[in-house]
């Protein structure tokens, strides 16, 4: 499983280093899960002191698709590289909404990431609109075969998708277990279309809309979610470290009756 931390714009140069300091020794007794946490641009290179020698990876927030120019206020993938970064969310719910970015702008950073070694956290969902009109399927059908056009994947692990519900994230709403199950078995199935069952079986598909730790663990548990993008939640150490608990249980659970 992978438990991902986005902070959003949040934290300062200080708070930063202690909130990263605290996932730190939350994720000590983590087991086979891996962690990452994703703090605003400007806080990566204090991050990432505190990161060095630990499990725990650093990722960015966004990153633009080309790796230099007149691009006032962006950053590069080749910047986030040179930083020690592993993991890049892109096509965020609040980017699609508030910055206007395409599914073409997101497959286009999706390939450049890919090529720079980055991994992007691709996510996708619908709007409660969407829902309500029945649309769900087709809307995130739609947004992964752009985000995935024209790829190529040596491993499963060059690539994670998450399925973001717009309409529970920052509301407090949740998605039930056998919704997201039903969405993630839905964009499984896309990627094997595309890329194959070895790939398929081993991509890890988190689940991002208001997870924390009073629902985390009927989450995880689903057969298809492979871990969290997790945002509110993320900002307190412990109670991060509690959804990474849940998450290494369900591990411990499947290794323990995988073996009876």
């Amino acid at each position: 499983m992978l438990i991902a931390g986005n902070w959003k714009m949040n934290t300062d140069a200080s708070s930063c280093v202690d909130l990263a300091r605290g996932v730190v020794r939350e994720s000590e007794n983590a087991g086979v899960v891996r962690v990452t946490i994703c703090p605003p641009n400007v806080f990566l290179s204090n991050v990432v002191k505190v990161l060095d020698g630990t499990r725990v990876s650093l990722g960015a927030q966004n990153m633009h698709a080309l790796g230099s120019g007149a691009y006032t206020g962006e950053v590069s993938g080749e910047m986030l590289r040179s930083l020690g970064c592993r993991y890049v969310i892109l096509g965020h719910s609040e980017r699609r909404q508030y910055f206007g970015e395409t599914d073409a702008e997101v497959s286009r950073k999706v390939t450049k990431a890919i090529k720079l070694k980055l991994v992007p956290i691709v996510c996708v969902g619908e709007n409660l609109d969407q829902r309500r009109a029945g649309r769900e399927r087709v809307v995130v059908a739609a947004q992964v075969k752009y985000a995935l056009e024209g790829l190529t994947l040596s491993s499963s692990n060059a690539l994670v998708i998450a399925y973001e519900p717009v309409w529970a994230i920052g509301t407090g709403e949740t998605a039930s277990p056998a919704q997201a199950q039903d969405m993630h078995a839905l964009i499984r199935t896309l990627v094997r279309q595309q890329f194959g069952e070895k790939i398929a079986s081993g991509l890890h598909i988190l689940y991002g809309g208001s997870m924390k730790p009073a629902n985390a663990k009927d989450l995880l548990g689903e057969k298809d979610v492979d871990g969290g993008l997790i945002g509110g939640a993320s900002l307190q150490a412990n109670v991060f470290g509690q959804i990474i608990q849940a998450a290494q249980e369900i591990e411990q659970d499947s290794r323990t009756s995988s073996t009876v």
